[in-house]
């Protein structure tokens, strides 16, 4: 006799804690492992076997324990009152051999093999057959497998198995990496709009600016123009078009001809039009939350500034600029104490503040703010004191380079450990620099310029962690200290700084392939020791000294126009200053410019 079963329908900065209990879940788990190898080898040789699951012309036995075990499902079939306990055969429809069989062995061995041949088809059959524990490896194999081309599909795939954690996951991907997915996936053109409309309605879409918003609602109309074209209002309220560019709205959005053709568009295009041309426009309205069409969306990245030095003293201001509102918030989580001229780099989403100078003291001392809890704590002291220091961070390792110690400028290199919370010296530069700078890229640690004690440097050179030692390239076309580096678009950008005789503001970058030096078009104001970072695809130069005095004005470069472009100046004036980015905060909003 033979049973018919239906379908059924569609961590802390520093040091890792180590598990409790190692050896006995190394036991159990060795216990565990002899136990699957017993129970498979029965499985195979026909053993003790009480059932045979029948898959199309597929025959499976299999110990009706083994399969209870593992899914409430079978549990269910084999311990209801209607289940015949003398049936041999199951048969089962609806679910593909290949995909039973991948059940079957891992109700045997807790393990599974995925790849994209299966997964497709063992997700929707583990959901069917409530095999929990084989459903978050599935989802998992996603998550690390997930990409603009297919994110859409994934979340929708999610949804319907009711995968909370990966519908989450592969829905911030797409609202994360919307400028990729927009141009390259097939997926994107293919959504439904009413999938499209929460996407783009969403303050989290990560965009540069909303003009590419309007890119990809041009380009999922043309996809079909005929049946798309009408939805052009709907999307067009889903774009922030209070705060595209006035030239943009009149020469782009307001002609295009899905707009001018669609009779409901035109009292969107007249708000959006007195919103722009408003005499009275100003800052205050672009960043208010209360305009739908002119609020700013969330930033995924905040630009931190920390410290420096401001009116003859240091200080411990603590800036972040969000780059969609265009506007700094004043920090309220300051460190205690105030330092300058020291380096910064972040790690997750902790900020590492190593060495610095307070106007008495030269530090050795590191401290670590975690922007999610927002305190501050401190960490292991460096070897030696480093005021002018270069750090930059590489493979989650934080290195400390030269510096000025209160009496020498130094040459030597320290790592810092988190897991160990360790400090450890390392191979030393070939020359003596302070007021350097550095960056990384391609694995390697560049470092640009800086101070010797008699002369400003041009000198250039790169660590490589793989053969621990430090080699020298190309100089610079320009002694710089109090440099600005930043690795940018594949290549090195050194600007401005102090060539021993004034301030400068040009800047030059460095082709590792070419192995050469070209400038780029100078800043607007000259500046030395100022911060830099990169953020929403421009190189961002902060603060710093002209040669007169401390500024507070900002700059952003696009090396796509080529051309430098005001940003919002910083609330405090101050030069000696570190920065850096934040990706990904939980707790963003926390630290976002808004409206009372």
């Amino acid at each position: 006799m033979t049973n018919e079963v239906p379908m059924d329908g569609a961590t802390g900065c520093i040091g890792r804690p180590q598990p409790p209990s190692v050896q006995d879940a190394e036991m159990k788990k060795v216990l565990s492992t002899q136990a699957c190898q017993v129970l498979a080898e029965l499985r195979k040789t026909g053993e003790l076997c009480d059932a045979i699951i029948k898959v199309d012309d597929w025959s499976f036995p299999i110990h009706r324990n083994i399969l209870s075990a593992c899914s409430p499902y079978f549990r269910a079939l084999f311990t209801n009152s209607r289940f015949d306990q003398n049936t041999q055969e199951i048969r089962i429809s609806g679910v593909s051999p290949d995909s039973m069989a991948a059940i079957i062995d891992y109700a045997y061995t807790r393990h599974v093999k995925l790849s994209w041949n299966n997964i497709e088809e063992l997700l929707p059959a583990a959901d069917r057959f409530l095999v929990s524990g084989l459903v978050k490896p599935c989802c998992e194999f996603l998550k690390k497998n997930i990409s603009p081309e297919n994110c859409i599909g994934i979340r929708n795939f999610a949804q319907t198995y009711s995968c909370r954690d990966l519908e989450k996951e592969s829905h911030n991907f797409v609202l994360r990496r919307f400028q990729d997915v927009a141009t390259t996936s097939q997926e994107f053109l293919e959504m439904p709009i009413d999938q499209l409309c929460e996407i783009l309605d969403s303050d989290y879409l990560n965009v540069r600016n909303e003009e590419m918003v309007f890119d990809a609602v041009v380009r999922w109309i043309d996809h079909s123009p005929d049946t798309r074209k009408q939805e052009m209002a709907r999307l067009l309220m889903c774009i922030r078009l209070g705060i595209i560019t006035t030239r943009t709205f009149i020469e782009k959005v307001k002609p295009h001809r899905y707009v001018k053709e669609c009779e409901a568009a035109k009292s969107i295009v007249v708000e959006a039009l007195r919103l722009l041309c408003d005499l009275d426009w100003d800052d205050q309205r672009t960043t208010d939350p209360s305009n739908r069409m002119s609020r700013p969306r969330v930033p995924h990245e905040l630009l931190f500034v920390v410290g420096g030095w401001s009116g003859g003293t240091p200080t411990n201001l603590v800036e972040v600029y969000d780059t969609k509102a265009d506007s700094w918030v004043v920090s309220k989580h300051h460190d205690v104490g105030a330092r300058a001229y020291h380096g910064c780099v972040t790690i997750d989403h902790c900020i590492f503040v190593i060495g610095g100078f307070d106007g008495v003291e030269y530090f050795n001392s590191c401290r670590v703010f975690n922007a999610v809890t927002k305190i501050w704590s401190e960490m292991a002291p460096m070897n030696s004191k480093r005021c002018y220091v270069s750090v930059a961070e590489l493979e989650g390792l934080i290195y400390a380079m030269g510096g000025f110690d209160g009496q020498l400028r130094l040459h030597s290199v320290e790592r810092f450990n988190r897991q160990t919370n360790q400090w450890s010296f390392i191979q030393s530069m070939n020359h003596q620099r302070s007021d350097a700078r550095a960056t990384t890229m391609g694995g390697r640690i560049y470092i640009c310029g800086g101070f010797n004690g008699q002369e400003c440097l041009n000198t250039v050179e790169y660590y490589d962690p793989t053969t621990a030692q430090w080699t020298l390239i190309s100089p610079m076309r320009n002694r710089r200290s109090g440099v600005g580096v930043i690795a940018y678009n594949g290549m090195i950008y050194a600007l401005g700084g102090f060539n021993g005789i004034t301030r400068m503001n040009t800047g030059e970058r460095y082709c590792p392939v070419k192995k050469t030096w070209s400038t780029i078009p100078e800043m607007y104001s000259p500046r030395s020791n100022f911060a830099i970072e990169v953020i929403d695809e421009m190189v961002f130069v902060i603060g710093g000294f002209n040669g007169v005095t401390t500024i507070f004005n900002v700059e952003c470069y696009d090396s796509k126009a080529d051309e430098w472009y005001d940003a919002h100046d910083l609330s405090l004036y101050r030069s000696a200053l570190s920065a850096c980015v934040v990706r990904g905060l939980p707790n963003v909003l926390e630290y976002i410019h808004s409206e009372p």
